[in-house]
């Protein structure tokens, strides 16, 4: 099959290119421009619907109007004096506040570029009312509720045009103004880092165009890979939204930037696989058409390419059995642009190969002499000579970076950078007057059974035990719905409502309150951001016990079907599980010991699994086929693994330096979780090919020797001394440097 495709490609390489050119244009073009309709960025919509909080949101959305889109804004007044405000300010307040509320607010025509009939229109009248006063009277806060995708752009402008007008209201009336809260947030945290960003994108770019420069002294070799890969992954994105559209899913709004990430990490890694055995077959056979050449290195390469996919493929394929939506959302979505960037590699670059053949390498002339041994045949010679010494260095490295692991947190905070934006200012004025959570309250919802009506005495019990609470600074009044059938009633604790200590107080205290006090025949949920990721916390423990053995198990499956061997995938599924486990010692050394943060994002061990697991098993597979290919040739199995370490650390070495810039990229983001990722994912890589694939599986592989491929070993020689095939044929076989 595989030989197959890489034969019908090479053969016809210009009509492969075109179909997937135009293909990935019109994808890229409607995954972009639709991208934000099937994204969705609240996390509670992704919770089972047994959990309480999600059964908070249900309540809230059925029985007291609440959309599922809302975004509540809350909006800061005071004097532009500095004076407290009087009884005339706050009837001026309220006058401006219902004058509001009434007024509809228009979208912003598209910017250029933009289709007019593919942008959201938010245009809308938003809900706007009075809320507090502080207590020394120095602001008044109002709130607003903007309902819109709050991760599209064009909300965005809705929502800068929402703020303008209320600006503007207030500066006649001779007052300032503040917004806080997850939109207005966003919004300015957006546009903090938009130059940071734009940069940061250009710097990965430029350093993975230098590195392939420096490594094939050729300019098409280095941006050649870079434009297939951003063709596929335009393709990629374009599909799963286009899925997603059919299907009715929603993604979570990191899905299409961890989608983009990952396939230029993979892509380019593919396409590098495939680059470094076209040179070397080019040098060994000067004579043969380069097209033949390609589907050759197509057909043999395209074996582990495959396999290496599958395995990705496989990890992320198991969050489909996850609880938590995002999750159980983010998987099959990851699985199926790996699948597209697959199908890319076994049909997209070996056309370009054909079609560049010995161009591609232009102007280096590195594929007219014999090249000198580099670094990667001196690694290959320790390793065969040190194997034991070598095994003991890296297993004692990756136990001291495992240790970290010791009293290892969960981080669940979703607070923006460290950015001092408006928004961030606002939260910081209205905390040091009124309790920290009050922008985002916690919500208990009240509802009777059986169609029985709620009364103000029935739930006086309620309010006033929760009052009691510590951690609980004020409670709210009490809003019956119309026909008396729900309640609300809104908290506002001491604590960030984001932090472990509202986590902690709402599912425990305030949980245990509320069942306590729940009037006879009625029910009563706990939501808002505390609950909602107190109950993640719980969704997430669940699935990562289901999610680890499922996926290990898939991807030493896919090991045992592709080596042919028992000991071989034990070697690899040892070494990606040691390289897993210091990878996340060493996150949380990095992040909860040295940088004092509450503890490491909760997502980032599911990441870490994924992606350390999943693509750290891609070296090890390029490694182990190619160690079994030399091995099957005459020759002491140590020589066989010098060889192998000298043919394939350079591309490993390479790609994992391209992908840790790809996914370090994300590290400089203002977001924590989001740095998180982008650090431990690239400390992950470089770990997984620099540690694990160049030496510490051919050091094992050197050790076991052709036992290592037990039941079916390749290729014992009788007469070790005498090596013959393609190796003797051209002796220059055994020396291939770095560059």
């Amino acid at each position: 099959m595989i030989r197959a495709l890489t034969g019908l490609s090479t053969r016809n390489p210009w009509k492969v290119i075109a179909a997937w050119a135009v293909l990935g244009i019109l994808l890229t073009l409607l995954g972009q421009a639709l991208v934000h309709r099937v994204t969705q960025s609240q996390s509670g919509d992704f919770l089972p619907a047994e959990y309480d909080s999600a059964a908070a949101l249900r309540v809230a959305e059925e029985r007291f109007g609440t959309k599922p889109d809302a975004n509540a804004v809350t909006v800061l007044v005071a004097r532009t004096d500095g004076k407290s405000l009087t009884a005339t300010d706050q009837d001026r307040i309220g006058a401006i506040a219902d004058r509001l509320g009434h007024r509809r607010v228009e979208m912003p025509e598209p910017k250029d570029g933009d289709p007019a009939f593919l942008s959201e229109d938010y245009s809308q009248t938003p809900r706007v009312a009075p809320a507090l006063v502080a207590p020394d009277r120095t602001f008044e806060l109002l709130t607003a509720q903007l309902t819109g995708n709050s991760t599209d752009p064009r909300m965005h402008d809705f929502y800068r045009a929402f703020r303008d007008q209320v600006k503007d209201e207030f500066a006649e009336a001779g007052m300032r103004t503040g917004f806080a809260g997850g939109l207005a947030d966003l919004v300015d945290t957006t546009e903090a880092e938009e130059t940071t960003t734009m940069v940061v994108g250009l710097v990965m770019v430029g350093l993975i165009v230098l590195i392939n420069i420096l490594v094939f002294r050729s300019v098409a070799a280095a941006l050649v890979p870079l434009l297939a890969v951003s063709v596929v992954g335009g393709a990629a994105a374009g599909t799963v939204v286009g899925t997603a559209l059919l299907t009715g899913v929603e993604l979570d709004a990191s899905t299409p930037s961890m989608i983009n990430v990952v396939l230029v990490g993979i892509g380019v890694d593919y396409f590098l696989f495939l680059l470094f055995r076209f040179r070397e077959e080019l040098r060994l056979r000067p004579d043969r058409p380069a097209r033949a050449v390609a589907a050759e290195v197509g057909a043999r390469t395209g074996t582990a390419i495959t396999s290496a996919a599958l395995t990705i493929v496989a990890a992320f394929a198991t969050l489909g059995v996850a609880t938590f939506g995002q999750f159980r959302v983010l998987g099959p979505a990851i699985a199926v642009s790996v699948l597209v960037m697959l199908l890319a590699a076994l049909t997209l670059m070996p056309a370009l190969l054909a079609v560049t053949g010995r161009g591609m390498f232009w102007p280096s002339r590195a594929l007219g002499r014999e090249p000198r041994p580099g670094t990667a045949a001196r690694v290959g010679d320790l390793v065969a000579r040190r194997p034991a010494a070598l095994v003991l260095a890296c297993v004692a490295l990756l136990g001291a970076l495992s240790a970290g692991l010791a009293g290892i947190r969960m981080d669940f905070g979703q607070t923006g950078g460290a950015h001092d934006t408006p928004a961030a200012a606002t939260s910081a004025e209205i905390a040091r007057a009124l309790p920290a959570g009050v922008s985002d309250p916690a919500t208990v919802y009240i509802t009777a059974d059986d169609g029985r009506t709620l009364t103000a005495q029935a739930l006086d019990a309620l309010p006033t035990a929760l009052a009691k609470v510590d951690g609980v600074g004020r409670v709210g009044e009490t809003v019956l719905t119309d026909d008396r059938t729900a309640a609300r009633i809104d908290l506002y604790l001491s604590v960030d409502s984001q932090t472990q200590q509202a986590r902690d107080l709402v599912s425990g205290p305030v949980r245990d309150t509320v069942a306590a006090h729940t009037p006879t025949g009625a029910k009563a949920h706990v939501g808002g951001t505390a609950a909602i990721f107190a109950d993640v916390s719980t969704a997430v423990d669940h699935d990562l016990k289901i999610v680890f053995p499922v996926a290990a198990a898939l991807i030493a499956l896919i090991l045992l079907v592709l080596l042919r061997s028992l000991p071989a995938p034990a070697v690899l599924m040892a070494a990606v599980g040691l390289g897993f486990a210091a990878t996340l010692g060493a996150s949380a050394l990095f992040f909860q010991h040295l940088m004092d943060e509450p503890g490491v994002n909760f997502v980032l061990p599911l990441v870490l699994f994924l992606f350390v697991v999943a693509l750290g098993t891609d070296y090890n597979i390029l490694i182990g086929d190619r160690i079994r290919e030399e091995m099957a040739r005459p020759g002491p199995a140590q020589a066989a693994v010098a060889r192998a370490v000298r043919h394939t650390a350079p591309a490993i070495a390479t790609a994992g330096v391209v992908l840790a810039a790809s996914f370090g990229s994300l590290a400089v983001n203002a977001a924590p979780s989001t740095q998180q990722i982008g650090f431990a994912t690239a400390v992950g890589i470089v770990l997984s090919a620099f540690v694990l694939s160049i030496v510490l599986v051919p050091a094992l592989a050197a050790l076991l020797g052709r036992g290592i491929w037990w039941p079916f070993r390749p290729g014992r020689s009788r007469d070790a001394g005498h090596p013959a095939g393609p190796a003797a044929a051209h002796p220059h076989h055994d020396s291939v440097s770095v560059r």
